[in-house]
């Protein structure tokens, strides 16, 4: 009888073990590994938010940054494209391919130059974090401006790992009516005309939430949101606006001093570094006139109404995730794509009448003037390499992962290429060596999570950027800056981070060093993938020159 009782004993082993080689195994961290929410804002100034010296209330991004970490030393890539592609890879954008700009919609420039790193879009050696996190079993959405190509579908937010998307697949379009071919998608499909009342804010809030409440099982989400707030054009809701007229009468050099002396207060800045001069070409408020000044006061007015409502956005998808009991466990991350814009005029693009004019989606904007205030304490803009130009807030909010340094401003550098592999660590993921057959080039960065454990990190030992010929690298507490084909600036960032002193004269031998380290990143980085770059961006540079 023993025969029989053991055949079957045999045979509910195998069977227990054949049933359990079915099923598709749960990953061992899934309980602690946290959701991802990373959130972007476009043309967002270093000093916009209430938390880093704005008037403008933002209590939401505020109370994020009161229950987390704020970092004061955090930098992108200077423009809205190359930004996005350093962020979703956690390369250099030319390694991505993005070094420029991306080809657009009835663009007239081919933004592809023929290299490596100037196709003008997305390449296949390199990995989205939404493909990387997918292979970690989350489920991974986007909402909002994806402007990392579209001329083929395989460029894609669904294409490059997202399970879900709605948003703008080309950059800048009209908050108020998008239409094609700069209108909005859903998941592939284009959507030829909105509904009334549409606000691009609003919907790419509901629509994240949306896809958030769809999800029916408790695997780890990784949400991408990314608003076209505040880039132009100025469209704002009317009771937005009617929240700021008149506030600004005072003018952009007394919101610089307002902001200079917030951001002292709360320990962001220290006194020493002073407030960045403004550009001599750039008028005083008192020399405008009163028509003028009324027309000013309008277009920050519009501005701010816009950064308003993208806080309060941020405010109703923070209260589902602790309405549903995932606030606790979810890391989340805030930042904008360059510093405050200053396209479209030294006082603003378009004409007043073109202001919340739903067919209006050009540069229709605040000015340069108000950018400068936007960047408080810097010098320089989007495009540039100082610091307006790549200076971000950044945020970061992980109630589970951040006790010792909940509310701290913390100091330590960082930049776009240390997100991906701070998420790898977060969530577990593994970075591949290659994807769909393709080699991937070696990741970048280095993870943040160590300062949210203890503040700080080893740091870089260089930091590097190049956009539209304008270089920078970051060596300690030094910064070399300027434009390829010029001398280079020198500033020492302890002292003096809004780069007035430039010390590049009694520091020849560090600055001699520091080109040869830029260089040597450029020709192994795709900067300059054949020696010399096809693209030529003079006449943008005529108007920087002049007002730095």
């Amino acid at each position: 009888m023993k025969y029989p009782i053991l055949l079957s004993t045999l045979l509910a082993g195998f069977l227990l073990i054949g049933a359990t080689l079915s099923r598709k195994p749960a990953h061992p961290k899934a309980a602690k590994r946290p959701n991802i929410v990373l959130i972007m804002a476009d043309d967002m100034g270093y000093s916009d938010l209430g938390c880093y010296g704005s008037e403008i209330p933002t209590p939401n991004l505020d109370k994020l940054a009161g229950q987390g970490v704020r970092f004061t030393q955090f930098y992108n890539a200077a423009r809205c494209c190359p930004t996005r592609a350093a962020l979703m890879t956690g390369l250099f954008q030319h390694q991505a391919g993005i070094g420029h700009m991306t080809r657009e919609p009835n663009n007239r420039v081919n933004y592809d130059y023929g290299v490596d790193g100037y196709r003008g879009e997305l390449n296949r050696n390199c990995v989205t974090l939404a493909e990387v996190l997918k292979t970690a079993g989350y489920h991974t959405y986007m909402a909002g401006k994806w402007h990392l190509g579209s001329s083929t579908p395989d460029l894609y937010p669904r294409q490059r790992g997202f399970d879900r998307y709605y948003g703008l697949l080309a950059g800048a379009s009209s908050y108020l009516d998008p239409i094609q071919p700069r209108g909005i998608w859903l998941d592939n499909e284009p959507i030829e005309k909105v509904s009334p009342p549409f606000y691009t804010t609003d919907a790419f809030t509901d629509h994240a939430i949306s896809f958030l409440s769809e999800q029916k099982d408790t695997q780890p989400f990784f949400l991408y949101l990314a608003f076209t707030s505040p880039h132009w054009p100025l469209h704002a809701l009317k009771q937005d606006i009617e929240r700021f007229r008149g506030q600004y009468r005072q003018g952009w050099d007394a919101v610089r001093e307002q902001r200079f002396r917030k951001q002292v207060k709360a320990g962001m800045v220290p006194e020493r570094w002073g407030i960045s001069a403004r550009p001599e070409i750039y008028p005083a408020f008192s020399e405008q006139d009163t028509a003028r000044q009324r027309e000013m006061d309008y277009r920050m007015a519009v501005y701010a109404a816009q950064i308003y409502r993208m806080d309060q956005n941020i405010g109703k998808l923070v209260d589902h995730l602790r309405k549903t009991g995932q606030l606790e466990n979810t890391l989340l991350v805030f930042l904008s794509d360059n510093g405050a814009c200053q396209e479209g005029g030294i006082l603003g693009g378009g004409a007043i009448t073109d202001i919340n004019d739903p067919a209006k989606g050009g540069a229709v904007s605040y000015g340069g003037v108000w950018a400068n205030a936007s960047n408080t304490p810097f010098k320089g803009f989007k495009h540039v390499s100082y610091e307006g130009g790549i200076a971000t807030p950044l945020i970061v909010h992980y109630p589970a992962g951040i006790r010792s340094q909940k509310g701290k401003i913390v100091s330590a550098p960082g930049y776009l290429i240390d997100i991906m592999p701070t998420f790898l660590e977060a969530s577990g993921a593994v970075y591949p060596t290659e994807a769909k057959g393709r080699k991937i080039h070696p990741i970048e960065g280095k993870s943040l999570l160590p300062i949210l454990a203890n503040g700080t990190r080893q740091p870089h030992d260089y930091m590097y950027w190049e956009h539209e010929n304008h270089r920078a690298i970051r060596f300690g507490k030094w910064k070399a800056v300027g434009v390829i084909g010029a001398p280079w600036e020198l500033y020492d960032l302890e002292q003096d981070r809004t780069e007035q002193h430039n010390r590049a004269a009694d520091q020849p031998d560090l600055v001699k060093k520091l080109d040869q380290q830029w260089n040597q990143w450029a020709n192994t980085h795709h900067v300059f993938p054949k020696g010399t770059m096809k693209a030529d961006f003079s006449n943008e540079w005529n108007f920087f020159k002049t007002a730095h």
